[in-house]
């Protein structure tokens, strides 16, 4: 199943700088093996803000929040959550086209 997370990160201002900069590598680390399972699929920076608009992909809920619970900045998120299914244009493109274009 897939999901669009809207994720709102914000650290309080008395974290010491070399614990900020710790959990962003430590972040950083875990996505990319989150990635490299496909659980998280693809990933924008909001423009302007310290939140992303990711792409999830989980078999269930419980796997799913146990993924996005294990990132280390977890206790500092605010996560909406939306699942997803196939919009009907989608269908009608494979049936014409086969596979989606890249994007």
């Amino acid at each position: 199943m897939l999901f669009s997370l809207r994720i709102e990160v914000s650290l309080p201002a008395d974290v010491p700088q070399q614990q900020k900069d710790d959990l962003r590598r430590r972040e950083n680390d875990r996505a990319i093996e989150l990635m490299k399972k496909g659980k998280i699929r693809r990933i924008w920076r909001v423009v302007g803000e310290v939140s992303n608009i990711s792409l999830w992909d989980a078999d269930t809920l419980e796997e799913l929040h146990a993924n996005v619970g294990s990132l280390p900045l977890y206790p500092y998120m605010k996560v909406k959550v939306t699942p997803l299914i196939e919009h009907p244009v989608t269908a009608a493109w494979k049936g014409q086209n086969g596979d989606l274009p890249p994007f």
